[in-house]
């Protein structure tokens, strides 16, 4: 038991949001449904409620916040809690008795959310509020040790409950992509075996036309034939495989990008920070492989940089080029912390590594010397390894 639950929270620092929450189903709706009817019957029938009208609304005004437990579920936590530490203070301040309907026990339901659906910060933050509405709540209505006791339990068991939950669905989630990358690279070797085939096919006819031309023209024209056919094949062969290794979505059709339209990325980029394009050296006759990469490395860069880069005004992308390889420097100047350390170096990071050293190339990242974030990529011109 230790080994899963020290595994489930671990897993609350490792995804920010736990991987597309559902927005609201309809339990959440026929749940609301219940607890509003619920809580009208009560604040009308229910004898001796304190702040009647009070208890009445806030009762049936939180029960709808439950929809957003999900997609929001700090926002849920802190709304909910917040009333109730607010109420409780305002009972504290007039001296009098409890205020609330037994409906809003429904709040039990928003530990668990909170460890399921939140992100770690979101987490640490709706825990404090939680506390704050235990600890205040005992104060106005102490009941006994015991009873504390076991409440504080209960609502921990939820929140460990959410967080185990959590754990195992992301580890559900794993295997299953590992399954799909299995059966990627099953494909990628029927793709390489098949097509070998072909082209091998095409090659020997090809030599077998060359050598009777001049003296067989006819047998010629039956091996352009044969190339025809086993070419149209292998194009063929490739559009179906590709398309199976695409993990989603439709085909992009779009030209494929290169270093020339970098200098797009300024423009699409916004004016802060400002994105500054240098293409500098021999940049022609490029790998269409490299300039793919050198294109998507500098476009993720300066995702990164506007979106993680504090109070920067500046992008400086650099692109020179030799007789050897290319390199790309993408620099800004925000501002760095450690925090900024653990976030880069995420699965973009990872991504674009990989992608420069599939290519034969290198790729480092880190703080600038002075200030800002240097993301730096050497690749060789032929697209090869070294």
């Amino acid at each position: 038991m230790g080994v899963v639950l020290r595994n489930a929270v671990r897993s609350l620092w490792a995804e920010p949001r736990a991987p597309h929450p559902p927005t609201r189903v309809w339990r959440d709706w026929v749940l609301v449904a219940v607890l509003v009817l619920t809580a009208l019957l009560e604040g009308l029938l229910r004898e001796q409620v304190e702040w009647r009208p009070v208890a009445l609304v806030l009762a049936v005004a939180l029960a709808w916040t439950l929809l957003w437990r999900r997609t929001h579920p700090l926002a849920v936590v802190a709304v909910t809690f917040g009333a109730v530490v607010a109420l409780d203070i305002a009972v504290l301040v007039a001296g009098a008795e409890p205020v609330g309907l037994y409906t809003m026990i429904f709040v039990v339901l928003l530990p668990y959310s909170l460890v399921r659906w939140g992100a770690g910060r979101e987490i640490g933050i709706g825990l404090v509020f939680i506390s704050t509405a235990i600890v205040l709540g005992l104060v106005v209505d102490f009941t006994g040790i015991v009873e504390a006791v076991s409440g504080g339990m209960f609502l921990l068991f939820l929140a460990t409950l959410g967080a185990s939950v959590r754990y195992w669905t992301s580890a559900r989630n794993r295997e299953r992509d590992q399954v799909k990358l299995r059966e990627r690279e099953q494909l990628a070797r029927e793709l390489h075996d098949s097509v070998a085939h072909h082209v091998s096919a095409i090659a020997i006819r090809a030599q077998a036309g060359r050598v009777v031309a001049a003296s067989h023209p006819g047998a010629a024209m039956d091996a352009l034939e044969v190339i025809e056919g086993e070419a149209s094949r292998t194009l063929a062969e490739l559009r179906i495989m590709v398309g199976a290794l695409r993990t989603g979505g439709e085909p992009d059709r779009a030209p494929q990008r290169g270093v020339a339209d970098i200098e797009r990325l300024a423009s699409l980029a916004g004016e802060k920070p400002r994105v500054e394009v240098e293409l500098s050296g021999d940049l022609e006759d490029l790998r269409p492989a490299v300039e793919a990469a050198i294109y998507r490395l500098a476009q993720e860069s300066i995702t990164n940089a506007i979106r993680h880069a504090r109070h920067a005004s500046r992008i400086d992308v650099q692109v020179a080029g030799d007789d050897g390889c290319v390199r790309l420097t993408v620099r800004d100047d925000g501002d760095f912390s450690p925090f900024d350390a653990g976030s880069s170096t995420g699965y973009g990071l990872v991504g674009m590594t990989e992608r420069a050293t599939l290519l034969g190339g290198t790729l480092e990242a880190g703080p600038s010397p002075d200030r800002g974030w240097t993301v730096t990529a050497v690749l060789p011109r032929g697209g090869t390894r070294t």
